[in-house]
């Protein structure tokens, strides 16, 4: 894991009218590492992956990535920078089969939808790097299947498929092992690790095993702040984020 920063936000702060969702927040990513985002509901979380993504622009302060200014770019234009996007909600088109859900977001990535029909060299190229993410994340077999008749945990590895298959220096996965058990938990978990080899990685999730399992560093986010950033370790000893987790100053206050 490097030093150096690929991503850095400097006072980065999100508005919607009289609520500061996110308040002038410093963070930064290094190449290679899995950085967690924890904090309860609320927090700010997913709005400061929104605007790391690039689907809100920022009401002020400046987002660096590979030391370049990027905040206010839309969402294809940091896709095409190297930064890919899970959702919370899986967001994959049913009707098609894994194989073409991973191909159109290759396509897309590739030169637009429409690349791949005027030429037979760019389509054979599309569909070998769909048939490559779904081999990485071990849906070979479920290639042909129709995406409504796989399993919630399989369409959650197909929505990471689908990141991969726009060709992501960086990933930003927003609870991807929402709403599992703990076999699908424990696979997803895998296939994080195994992507973490090649693959920066930030992570919100609230599955604290697989946080902790996975997580380089984590960041404590509450009421739109940074509470607390560092190791793993120094985030699972701090008495703060127990505070945060398990309410200790309100059991105090109320004793």
């Amino acid at each position: 894991m490097h030093s150096e920063a690929m991503l850095v936000t400097r006072g980065l702060t999100r508005r919607f009218g009289g609520l500061v969702a996110v308040n002038a927040v410093d963070f930064d990513v290094k190449p290679g590492e899995i950085h967690a985002i924890l904090g309860p509901n609320g927090a700010g979380k997913s709005t400061l992956i929104n605007l790391l993504s690039g689907e809100i622009p920022p009401s002020e302060g400046e987002i660096l990535f590979r030391d370049q200014p990027i905040q206010g770019k839309s969402v294809r234009q940091t896709a095409r920078l190297g930064i890919g996007r899970s959702h919370q909600k899986t967001n994959i088109f049913p009707r098609l089969t894994c194989l073409q859900n991973c191909q159109l977001a290759a396509r897309v990535h590739m030169g637009g939808i429409f690349a791949s029909w005027r030429s037979r060299a760019h389509a054979r190229m599309v569909d070998e790097r769909a048939r490559e993410v779904l081999e990485t994340c071990h849906l070979m077999a479920r290639a042909d299947t129709p995406a409504a008749d796989m399993s919630y945990g399989e369409q959650r590895q197909l929505q990471i498929a689908m990141v991969l298959a726009t060709a992501p220096s960086l990933m930003l996965l927003d609870e991807p092992m929402a709403g599992m058990g703990h076999e699908e938990t424990a696979q997803v978990t895998t296939l994080l690790e195994r992507l973490s080899d090649r693959y920066t990685l930030v992570l919100i999730e609230h599955d604290m095993d697989s946080v902790f399992r996975l997580a380089d560093r984590i960041t404590v986010m509450v009421d739109g702040c940074v509470l607390e950033s560092g190791p793993t370790e120094q985030i699972r000893r701090s008495e703060k984020v127990r505070d945060v987790y398990l309410g200790r100053h309100h059991e105090e206050a109320t004793a």
